[in-house]
């Protein structure tokens, strides 16, 4: 697997030569495509989508929907605690969250029915099953493609050289990568940026160094020299292979020949105060590194804050490798590891965007591909010596805020134990409408892949309420 950040100047020129085949039929959908009625309740009022993905399945009822009421088994070892917003709460160890919890809004009604986090990484990232439900398929140039990829399809303005970049990824389940992330039937001309992990050096993009930056006329001269060469070759244009290979010559040398594209991905351009702020750490200078691609222009970012769903089942001493998916262990892992970092980092974010004016044009969506069972117990196949909880998508919790997005508010319920939605049920096909919707396109409109077959952006509607 080819990243960013294992990219030297030269291989930038060389990035992507591999192709995809392009063949398969629609993945399975979750629901008939919407009719498109109602244009006005938040359309069109994102210019970047910023995604936090907390792959794994962080726990909703150890973290955002508390349930203090129910038996020990069901509600845990953590307390709830207030928050800004009169009436919510959440875990006692997210102190910094509760202290921003005017300025987002919880949504705790998702709900689906894939229970392997291969395939349910495959939902939240495309809004579509995939057609081996719950299960840990590898990537597949048949698979629909990432949200991100459906915009390099659609026409939405070209603001920066890449429509989607991947930070911090791509996501493993839990050393391999999972599909959903990739241009799928779209050809890897559509793949998203992907950059792994940012502290190894103040540019996420070694190859991005100053000192080898050709100067202005340079890089002319040796452009005008290459579209000479081209023109004996324009008959190849029409070789879907050679045209993929053409957008990634032309994406590097935007990367190359652009100091404020370079400027976006120079994490040691930031102070040592705003870098301290959100944390020096894989998920903390990820976060910061995503706000920063939104500042420049990319329309949308996927943070990926732990790059393995699991990873602690390798290495439980180092805290980066920390997942979401706490089968056992549980409460010592979300109290020692997993929580001090999100509960500093995600309202530093929200934060710092919210001061720079980022969050009226950018829609912020924190979320994972499904929660945690409503019942505390050790699991014999899995490492660990405490407790924890099973995969759950019957009822789970995400965050969203920005553009447009109300303030301070709960969407949906769950029942008495956490385990089944009662209210406002939504699925990630909603989640995918709301994106696009949110970036005024369509969510029941239709893009083509490269053999001009039609498929729809998804098959969801917006969750509008998330506005009021």
């Amino acid at each position: 697997m080819i990243t960013a950040t294992t990219l030297d100047r030269r291989e930038l020129l060389r990035f992507g030569t591999a192709s995809m085949l392009l063949a398969a039929p629609l993945c399975r959908s979750a629901a008939a495509t919407p009719t498109f009625e109602d244009r006005s309740v938040g359309f069109g009022k994102a210019k970047s989508v910023l995604m936090i993905f907390t792959h794994g399945g962080q726990s909703q009822i150890d973290m955002w929907d508390p349930k203090p009421d129910a038996a020990d088994h069901v509600r845990g070892e953590f307390s709830p605690i207030s928050t800004r917003v009169p009436g919510l709460f959440f875990t006692e160890h997210m102190p910094g969250i509760a202290n921003v919890a005017d300025r987002f809004t919880v949504l705790r009604s998702m709900a689906h029915e894939d229970l392997d986090h291969g395939s349910a990484v495959y939902l939240a990232l495309t809004g579509r099953y995939h057609a081996r439900l719950s299960s840990n398929p590898p990537p597949s140039s048949s698979d629909i493609p990432t949200l991100g990829s459906v915009l390099s399809r659609i026409p939405i303005g070209q603001r920066f050289p890449y429509q989607a970049i991947h930070v911090n990824g791509p996501a493993l389940v839990p050393f391999e990568p999972s599909p959903g992330q990739y241009g799928g039937v779209l050809g890897t001309a559509h793949n998203p940026l992907v950059i792994g992990d940012v502290t190894q050096g103040p540019l996420a993009i070694p190859g991005l160094t100053t000192n080898t930056r050709l100067s202005d006329g340079r890089m002319a001269s040796r452009m005008g020299l290459k579209q000479q060469l081209d023109k004996s070759r324009l008959q190849l244009l029409a070789n879907p292979a050679v045209q993929e290979n053409e957008k990634f010559y032309n994406q590097a040398i935007s990367l190359l020949s652009s100091r404020s594209v370079r400027n976006a991905f120079d994490l040691g351009r930031e102070p040592a105060r705003i870098r301290d702020r959100y944390g020096r750490h894989r998920p903390g200078q990820a976060c910061l590194l995503g706000r920063k691609l939104i500042e420049a222009g990319v329309p949308f970012v996927n943070v990926i804050w732990n790059h393995s769903n699991r990873g602690q089942d390798r290495d439980p001493t180092m805290t980066d490798a920390y997942g979401w998916d706490t089968h056992n262990d549980i409460f010592s892992s979300l109290k020692d590891q997993l929580i001090p970092r999100f509960d500093r980092t995600f309202p530093a974010l929200i934060e710092d965007m919210d001061q720079r004016g980022l969050l009226e044009e950018t829609l912020v969506i924190c979320m994972g591909e499904f929660g945690r069972a409503p019942l505390v117990a050790k699991e014999s196949n899995f490492a660990g010596s405490e407790p924890g909880r099973k995969h759950w998508a019957s009822a789970y919790s995400i965050v969203l805020a920005g553009a447009g997005v109300g303030r301070g508010q709960v969407i949906g319920a769950t029942d008495r134990i956490g385990g089944e939605v009662i209210t406002n049920r939504y699925g990630p096909w909603d989640v995918a409408a709301t994106i696009f919707h949110a970036l005024g396109i369509d969510p029941g409109g239709h893009y083509t892949d490269p053999l001009d077959r039609p498929y729809p952006i998804t098959v969801g509607t917006p969750i509008t309420a998330i506005y009021s």
